[in-house]
């Protein structure tokens, strides 16, 4: 609901702060007088485009605030929390709007893009003109709305859920199809490439090994010589293990006369011996090895050809085996993929049949509502003078290739005018004072199911008077019952039925106009009501007119 709206420096406003309260508020003043300014103003902290001309003269900027009550389960919350935004009681939009054109957006003080005011503005508040053009008039909401009205959830959510599972298992069976097709089509190239591969059998981290071997083996001569003389000096009569064992031996025969003295040097000595052995082990295996290598000409030959495969491939060599795999995989697509195409088009026709059920299920729900609607749409008519109209909501059946993740209907709201004329869009069909009086009717039967918790109505009494306008006023006051309604009227019978009511007007303020905008009490809505009646010149018989319409409008 909207608590406040707070504007600085708007056209003709300075300064304005206003309260709102919930059921159904009004606004009224002479043509002209500044009440398109206000909604001006909420649009922008709604997300509206921005024009420079909206900065009152003088101004370096304009600012409009609006703050909202948002429950626990509203929609809003879900916003702020993909934006990472934490969500409060209240919600405040904000928008400065400079002389430049360009402007800023807030929301509870934090600085957000204009895109996000509009998306948590559409939540929040639908301002619905005579030829509005979005929600009711905009069919591609249609849909949707018929959906809320039939309170159906769980049967919405499961054509959704089964019409992903056919998607994705169509694109799976797709996809295999056309691996085996090109699988099919490269064949040949896949048979030779996958015959290569598994005559030089690629395995990774083989080509660092090999590069290694072969740097070896070009010196080979000289670490074979070194290993050699290494051996030398670690064994023998003369070598480091006979001299690490006889100073061993030495210090033992004194070591009881030494009293623990040699006990560090003859526990390093056998320490050294150990790792003297293990020295020798480990060059013995090194020997070994290197007389095991093979001779340099095969190691260099398996390398290049290693190395020039993966050029061919462009691949690293490392990833000839990767490679090996996956053309083994494609040409198994040939051999086996008969049986994998069979059970993926098995999965797509079981989840294509899971759908049309679930779609069935939800045609057959929207078919009962529809009916429901129309009646209730149709009830509504006749209290607003429009009872030879029709209304009618119209499901057209969508060919398989438009059905989605909504259904496999098209759903539009069409209306006929007159006794025997073909139904059509309400925008093309109904004239202004009578297409207000449609989407009013409708707002009053799906204010129950509405997610926007408040609505603005431009001058939705346009074009109509006496006993209609009446009627207007009435429904209007229905519709306030379950919903936050703005109404900006010239209908004095609308204006009576308002729970609050302000007054636009444009006054001198030095040597400029502002717009000022009062709340009237019950003496000065009388008098307000009166003007709207008689005009300039306020009549006792307005006056008297004024308090039987107010009179009806507390019943």
């Amino acid at each position: 609901m909207l608590l406040s709206l707070t504007i600085r420096d708007v056209v003709l406003i300075d300064r304005l702060d206003l309260a709102f309260p919930s059921h159904l508020s009004v606004l009224t003043g002479e043509t002209g007088a500044g009440k398109s300014i206000l909604l001006d103003a909420l649009g922008l902290a709604l997300g509206a485009r921005a024009e420079s001309g909206l900065v009152r003269r003088g101004a370096a900027q304009a600012i409009v605030a609006a703050e909202f009550d948002i429950g626990p389960d509203h929609a809003a919350r879900a916003i702020l929390a993909d934006q990472g935004l934490e969500a409060e009681d209240t919600l405040v939009l904000r928008r400065v709007l400079s002389t430049d054109g360009r402007s800023r957006g807030f929301v509870n003080d934090q600085p957000v893009g204009v895109g996000l005011l509009k998306q948590l503005g559409d939540t929040l508040v639908e301002i619905q003109g005579q030829f509005e053009q979005r929600g009711l008039m905009d069919p591609s909401n249609h849909r949707a709305l018929l959906d809320a009205f039939a309170a159906a959830p769980d049967s919405t959510e499961a054509v959704h859920a089964t019409w992903v599972a056919w998607r994705d298992a169509r694109t799976a069976r797709e996809a295999a199809e056309a691996a085996r097709a090109k699988a099919a089509a490269d064949e040949e190239f896949l048979r030779h490439t996958l015959g290569e591969l598994d005559a030089l059998k690629p395995k990774p981290g083989e080509e660092s090994q090999l590069a290694e071997q072969r740097a070896r083996m070009m010196h080979g001569a000289q670490v074979a010589e070194a290993m050699a003389a290494a051996a030398r000096e670690l064994g023998g009569d003369r070598g480091a293990e006979h001299a690490l064992n006889m100073a061993a031996r030495a210090l033992e025969k004194v070591r009881d006369k030494a009293g623990g003295l040699l006990d560090p040097a003859i526990a390093a000595l056998e320490r050294a011996l150990v790792e003297t052995e293990e020295a020798r082990a480990a060059l013995d295996q090194a020997i070994g090895d290197h007389e095991r290598e093979g001779d340099l000409e095969s190691v260099e030959e398996r390398l290049f050809n290693l190395r020039a495969l993966a050029r061919k491939h462009g691949v690293t060599v490392d990833a000839l085996a990767a490679l090996r795999d996956e053309v083994a995989a494609r040409l198994g697509t040939l051999e086996d993929g008969e049986a994998g195409l069979k059970q993926l088009a098995k999965l797509e026709s079981e989840t294509r049949a899971r759908y049309c059920a679930a779609a069935e299920r939800l045609t057959r729900l929207r078919r009962t509502a529809a009916d429901r609607l129309d009646k209730a749409v149709q009830a509504e008519l006749a209290p607003l003078k429009l009872d030879r109209a029709r209304f009618s909501t119209t499901l057209v059946t969508l060919d398989a290739a438009d059905w989605g993740p909504d259904g496999a209907e098209r759903v539009t709201f069409e209306v006929a005018t007159n006794p025997g004329a073909a139904p059509g869009p309400m925008s093309k069909i109904a004239s202004g004072g009578e297409l207000s009086r449609f989407l009013l009717a409708l707002k009053v039967v799906l204010a129950r199911v509405s997610s926007v918790p408040t609505i603005v109505f431009d001058e939705v009494d346009s074009g109509i008077g006496g006993a209609v306008a009446a009627a207007v006023g009435e429904r209007l006051a229905l519709l306030g019952q379950e919903l936050q309604v703005l109404v900006v009227t010239h209908s004095p019978q609308v204006a009576a039925r308002g729970r609050h009511h302000w007054r636009v007007a444009k006054t001198q303020a030095r040597d400029t106009t502002v717009t000022r905008v009062e709340s009237l009490d019950e003496d000065e809505r009388r008098e307000e009501i009166a003007r709207m009646l008689s005009g300039a010149s306020v009549t006792a018989e307005a006056r008297a007119a004024a308090t039987s319409l107010l009179a009806a409008g507390a019943v």
